[in-house]
C-alpha cells in the first residue's frame, strides 16, 4: 500500500476531494469550505468508485468521504484511494450511532471521521489537520470507539501490543505518547523543541515499525500499552 501523501506545506493550498450521494451534503461542505483560506474543493463524487477515479485524476490532499453511498460506499472506498500515488488523507464523513462503520473505518486506514452535524469551524480544523498528518476525531463519538477498539482484539492483547511497540526507539516512544494524547505535529514539535518535520519523520517511522495502518491506531496503541492514559 502507498503511504499517504506527505503533509501539506502551510503555505500550499490544500486540495480536497468530497464524495457523499446527497448533493445537498455536497453543496453545504463546498459552501463552507470554499470561504476557508488555504482550501479548494477540487472534485466531487457521488459514489466511492467516481470518488477512486477522480482522487486519481486531481490528487487531493484530503477526501472527504460519506460512509454510506449506493454501488460502492465509502469503507469499500479507503483501500483504492489509500492505494494512490500520491495517497490522500482519507476522512470518513459519518452520523451519530454509526460507531460499527467507524471502527471499519479506523481498521481499514482512515486517517479519522467527521460528523455531519459538526459545525462550519470543526469542518475547517478538521481539513488542515488532516492534511498535516494529524487525526481527525470528532468529540461526539470518540470516546465509544476508542473503548470498543481497546475492549477488541484490533491491537492485540498486552503481550503482543508490547511486542509492537518493541523496536521503538526512546524517542519514538516519547512521540507516540503524545499521539497518544491526542498531540498535533505541532503541538509535538513544540513540547519537544524539535522541528514539525522530525515529528512527522518519527510518526512515519511509528507507522511502520508497529504496523499501524493510521495515527489513530497508533494513538490507541500508546494506551493499550500504558503508554498513554
Amino acid at each position: 500500500m502507498t503511504e499517504p501523501v506527505p503533509p501539506t506545506d502551510a503555505r500550499r493550498t490544500v486540495r480536497v476531494l468530497l464524495a457523499d450521494d446527497e448533493a445537498m451534503i455536497r453543496h453545504g461542505v463546498r459552501l463552507i469550505l470554499r470561504h476557508a483560506e488555504g482550501i479548494d474543493v477540487v472534485a466531487e463524487a457521488s459514489d466511492g468508485l467516481q470518488a477512486v477515479e477522480l482522487a486519481a485524476e486531481h490528487h487531493p490532499d484530503v477526501a472527504l468521504v460519506d460512509i454510506r453511498m449506493p454501488r460502492c460506499d465509502g469503507l469499500a472506498a479507503i483501500a483504492p484511494l489509500l492505494a494512490l500515488d500520491p495517497a490522500p488523507r482519507v476522512v470518513m464523513l459519518t452520523t451519530f450511532g454509526d460507531d460499527e462503520n467507524v471502527l471499519r473505518a479506523l481498521r481499514a486506514g482512515a486517517t479519522g471521521f467527521l460528523l455531519k452535524d459538526d459545525g462550519p469551524q470543526e469542518l475547517i480544523t478538521a481539513v488542515r489537520a488532516a492534511a498535516h498528518g494529524d487525526a481527525v476525531l470528532s468529540p461526539g463519538v470518540t470516546g465509544t470507539v476508542i473503548a470498543r477498539m481497546l475492549r477488541g482484539g484490533d491491537l492485540g492483547g498486552p503481550g503482543e501490543a508490547d511486542e509492537r511497540i518493541a523496536r521503538l526507539t526512546a524517542r519514538e516512544r516519547e512521540v507516540l505518547a503524545m499521539l497518544g494524547e491526542g498531540a498535533s505535529n505541532q503541538d509535538v514539535a513544540e513540547r519537544l523543541g524539535i522541528g514539525v518535520g522530525t515529528v512527522k519523520t518519527h510518526v512515519g517511522a511509528i507507522l511502520e515499525k508497529t504496523g499501524s495502518s493510521s495515527r489513530v491506531q497508533a494513538a490507541l496503541l500508546a494506551h493499550r500499552t500504558g503508554l498513554a492514559s
